[in-house]
């Protein structure tokens, strides 16, 4: 065991977080901007990449580490939380918008869980937090939002968040499940992945499905999100009243006042 092993409770339904607990120096990696709470003498320090021992070797490894964050999106910091005091210790960390937290036990999926690149929520110290690199180049170019994924590696717990209702799909050898990019969060390492235009120009054009979808092949798991972010974002920025949205929608008030041309300011 090269992680530390923390326990964990989850907390709420739709807008989760999770408590974790830390054994005197026992360490949790989260991502800047992600702790709700913490118990007193639980010491926080800022680190280069994700703290694991492969990042561990030396000034050129940490900054490695934190240079694969930067293309991922992410910052070149992540914040390590370590239990400094003589008992059991608390920390709580929380989803940015609604959805579930999974908690994942690396040791029992080969050790290795690939996530979308802002999936990733804590891990146990020790947790690898990568990349995974698309064989084929056009993925690259023209994956969309799914096409760069985090890689987590380790034998710890990790936890990583998604938005809505959360599906557990296991794919038998041989079986494909062709999914929205922005509504894939996690799959093992035995999946094998590909980004594919969706065929037809009318259904390119017009479908309003996006113009690529990911083919996930097994066998492995995979989880997918009813709700990504994204498509959340693209909706509430496409009713806001400056992009033409109605400033009322939804209230029988608001549409009165829409109609009487009322400040309602």
């Amino acid at each position: 065991m090269n992680n530390h092993e923390i326990d964990y409770k989850l907390y709420g339904d739709d807008m989760q977080f999770v408590e974790v607990e830390l054994d005197p120096q026992e360490t949790v990696i989260a991502e800047a901007g992600s702790l709700m709470m913490m118990d007193d003498q639980i010491q926080m320090e800022t680190i280069f990449g994700d703290g694991s021992e492969k990042q561990g070797s030396g000034i050129m490894g940490k900054l490695l580490g934190a240079g694969k964050r930067v293309i991922t999106g992410e910052s070149l910091f992540m914040t390590t939380f370590t239990n400094e005091g003589a008992g059991k210790k608390h920390v709580s960390f929380a989803s940015p918008y609604p959805g579930k937290i999974i908690p994942m036990d690396l040791s029992e999926i080969n050790g290795k869980l690939i996530c979308q690149k802002d999936a990733f929520l804590a891990a146990a110290k020790g947790v690898s937090v990568g990349i995974e690199f698309q064989r084929k180049i056009g993925t690259g170019f023209f994956g969309g939002e799914g096409f760069i994924m985090q890689k987590l590696e380790g034998d710890g717990m990790a936890f990583v968040h998604a938005g809505g209702t959360i599906h557990k799909r296991v794919l038998e050898p041989g079986e494909t499940l062709r999914v929205d990019t922005g509504c894939l969060v996690a799959m093992t390492g035995g999946i094998d992945y590909n980004i594919e235009f969706v065929g037809g120009v009318k259904t390119a054009l017009f479908g309003g499905e996006g113009l690529f979808f990911a083919t996930l092949r097994g066998p492995g798991t995979v989880w997918i999100q009813s709700l990504p972010f994204s498509r959340l974002a693209s909706r509430v920025f496409a009713a806001a009243p400056e992009r033409g949205g109605s400033k009322g929608e939804g209230s029988i008030a608001g549409g009165l006042f829409d109609i009487l041309g009322g400040d309602r300011k």
